[in-house]
């Protein structure tokens, strides 16, 4: 770490997201905890996305701006990271917002124990009012302990790039995210961290805003579902794929009726995870018989009542 370096160095890819990144920023900039730098990565925005940044990177010199052709969201990343001072990487979705306190607990817990190489906190999945404020609707959960490989290729309690926070040089030497995967970047990255012996540990308080979109990227199941089996193949043995897989539908079904998108969607996946392993799609029943029943009763259900009824 270089001479009188900011403790976080916050990453930010943008592509084409004038309409959201300065509700992102704002909520950097209102962290209780001030000793951070800024890394906003243009990934070829053909939208207003980098006058906008020029913008906010003229309000505040932590803010850095770089851009660089269109490559995607893990080169855009791991670009941010290879330029960052700080001893801490956090990064963050140009969609998506902090609670102001998460740096400072974040800080806490990685100087309560420095063997701790990545953290993790608890997401508020949220819609968006009329005016654009985001509305916290359902919150994810945080296991105890440091998180395995089979519980980031399952269900993924990190949840979101946004609410990982990295020792920069732990980050480094495992290579960073794989490039070229569009979808489950972020697992397949947490899953070879774990693996090569990276604890991951959960904070069991709020801090992440997650924005929910029927047509966002993330909403996109089917390539999700793509990406997550070339996941898969490199972490999880042939004898445990069934289980490993109908927990991931679960996910996907779950997803899908948060955000409202197609009803048929939520109930596919809902019920090829019971063909898989009906006892692991249903080990936690409330969990899993939950999914299922809104899954149904979804099908005559409209998109907007049943992210009310299923959050």
């Amino acid at each position: 770490m270089t001479r009188n370096a900011p403790r976080f160095s916050i990453v930010i890819p943008v592509f084409n997201a004038a309409d959201t990144i300065g509700q992102t920023v704002r909520s950097v900039l209102a962290q209780s905890f001030q000793n951070w730098e800024l890394i906003l990565v243009d990934d070829g925005s053909t939208d207003r996305s980098l006058h906008v940044m020029r913008e906010l990177a003229g309000q505040d010199s932590r803010i850095r701006l770089i851009s660089q052709t269109n490559a995607g969201v893990s080169a855009a990343r791991n670009l941010g990271a290879e330029i960052a001072r700080g001893e801490l990487l956090a990064f963050l979705d140009s969609d998506d917002c902090w609670e102001s306190d998460k740096l400072a607990i974040h800080d806490v817990c990685h100087q309560a124990d420095p063997a701790i190489a990545a953290s993790y906190a608890m997401i508020a999945f949220c819609t968006v009012s009329s005016s654009g404020v985001l509305k916290p609707r359902v919150y994810s959960s945080v296991p105890s302990g440091c998180l395995s490989v089979a519980q980031l290729v399952g269900e993924n309690p990190v949840c979101s790039t946004s609410n990982l926070v990295v020792n920069r040089e732990a980050f480094i030497a495992a290579g960073g995210f794989r490039q070229g995967m569009q979808h489950a970047e972020d697992q397949e990255f947490l899953a070879r961290f774990a693996a090569g012996g990276g604890r991951i540990q959960g904070i069991d308080r709020h801090l992440v805003n997650y924005r929910m979109s029927a047509d966002g990227l993330s909403a996109d199941l089917a390539a999700m579902y793509d990406g997550w089996r070339i996941l898969a193949r490199e972490y999880v043995s042939p004898a445990e794929l069934p289980g490993a897989e109908a927990l991931y539908c679960r996910y996907l079904a779950r997803r899908a009726l948060r955000t409202g998108g197609p009803a048929a969607e939520a109930l596919r996946f809902a019920l090829a995870g019971l063909r898989l392993d009906a006892g692991q799609f249903l080990a936690d029943r409330k969990r899993g018989g939950l999914t299922l029943l809104c899954a149904f009763a979804g099908v005559v259900m409209p998109g907007a009542m049943r992210r009310r009824v299923f959050a």
